[in-house]
């Protein structure tokens, strides 16, 4: 970890508590309070997923120009402000249209956020530990969304209900904010980032043209979207599926769901730190993408199989996909190490990716569930993974491939930069 960003990892961490104390029964709720369907409440969800796309997008591009500080900045008060109008205005009036456009407003600010900060981690953090120091961004990341936020609520909510819950986001977000930016003020790597002359016209350019440019950023954007689009998708159907149809009831349902990221935490610092000597591309291919596959099937069809008296037996899945999805961790080391030349802007095109998870998941989940049901919608996302397995086999970092176009059997971190050519 880059020491003097310790106020920076902390804050986020807070403000990810926040942003995730929703994360495991808003879709539920809105159902009941306005949106009418569980359908209707993952429409709301697909907006949002939509502006934290091109907020993500936007966090990479414009951390150049204005620098990761100012990015952050904005994204706190965006989260903030439209949080209290969509409590206000769309729940508290139960307004669909307004649930769609307020929560879908708010989407724009934890990615500014979040990525912001990312985006100064890989400005700040010497190559040699990038992937332990991006392992510590997600291990923060993930701590708040939806660990330690579904932790909060399953304790917030018998206590306070729902509601009061939703308005204590506010104040960790809030907290997380200050805490971040006050306490690593002055800090290298917080200020703009491009050269001078650069205007924001042209990062926002670079920051697309770096998808032709080096086609593999592309590809690792690809897999950004693969690696959360079923996380997010599954938090569109499980929560009743869990609650109601299994009959784990919802306190049942916020802990497994804390116990899955409580576990990802954990291992984002193991993969993070094992992916920077086995090679960034085979820890992504074979923990990641395969292992996905594998263990979210295993977070369904486990306890769908065995019921409610087997709880620990969904404990157990659930920490195998929450280990698993750790394996994607290096992503953000291994594509802007892809384009040198060009880092902003291929961590623009990867924060595009991850924020693209956020609405392509949802989107998914809202449209085919009603066709394939829910062990067809699992199957189709664990299909999902096994295509960013093979995509993930094209990746490649520059030095990996010789002079005269031979590839370097390398993956990316220490391994890759030590191999040799034949």
């Amino acid at each position: 970890m880059p020491r003097k960003l310790l106020p920076g990892y902390l804050g986020v961490l807070l403000f990810m508590i926040g942003d995730g104390v929703e994360i495991g029964f808003l879709a539920p709720y809105m159902a009941d309070h306005g949106a009418g369907t569980d359908v209707r409440a993952g429409y709301v969800i697909t907006a949002y997923g939509v502006a934290v796309m091109l907020g993500s997008w936007l966090s990479g591009a414009l951390a150049e120009i204005w620098g990761p500080r100012r990015v952050m900045w904005a994204g706190g008060a965006v989260w903030a402000v439209f949080h209290a109008l969509f409590l206000l205005a769309a729940l508290g009036t139960e307004n669909y249209p307004l649930m769609v456009v307020l929560y879908g407003l708010r989407g724009f600010g934890y990615p500014l956020f979040a990525f912001g900060f990312l985006v100064w981690i890989t400005a700040a953090a010497p190559r040699r530990h990038l992937g332990a120091a991006v392992g510590w961004f997600y291990f923060a990341f993930t701590g708040g969304l939806p660990t330690l936020g579904s932790l909060w609520a399953s304790a917030g909510i018998p206590a306070a209900g729902e509601r009061a819950t939703l308005w204590s986001a506010l104040v960790l977000v809030v907290a997380g904010t200050l805490l971040a930016l006050v306490g690593a003020r002055g800090r290298a790597g917080g200020d703009r980032l491009a050269p001078p002359g650069v205007t924001a016209r042209a990062s926002l350019r670079t920051s697309v043209s770096v998808a032709w440019t080096h086609p593999r950023v592309l590809v690792g954007c690809l897999v950004r979207v693969i690696n959360t689009a079923p996380m997010f998708g599954m938090l569109v159907y499980l929560p009743r599926v869990f609650a109601d149809g299994i009959g784990f009831g919802d306190g049942r349902w916020l802990r497994l769901l804390a116990i899955v990221f409580g576990t990802n935490i954990a291992f984002n610092l193991l993969f993070g730190a094992l992916s920077d000597r086995i090679g960034w591309r085979t820890t992504i291919a074979w923990f990641g993408a395969f292992g996905c596959s594998v263990t979210f099937c295993l977070l369904y069809f486990v306890p769908a199989w065995l019921g409610p008296d087997h709880y620990w037996a969904a404990v157990v899945a659930g920490m195998l996909y929450g280990a698993a999805l750790a394996g994607f961790v290096p992503i953000s080391a291994l594509v802007p190490s892809m384009a040198p030349e060009n880092k902003g802007g291929a961590v623009a095109l990867l924060n595009l990716g991850a924020g693209g998870a956020a609405f392509v998941g949802p989107a998914l989940a809202s449209l085919l569930l009603p066709l394939t049901g829910v062990a067809g919608m699992t199957l189709a996302f664990a299909a999902l993974y096994l295509v960013a397995l093979v995509l993930t086999f094209t990746l490649r970092l520059p030095e990996d491939t010789a002079p005269g176009g031979r590839t370097v059997a390398a993956g990316g971190g220490e391994a890759g930069r030590t191999a040799r050519v034949p």
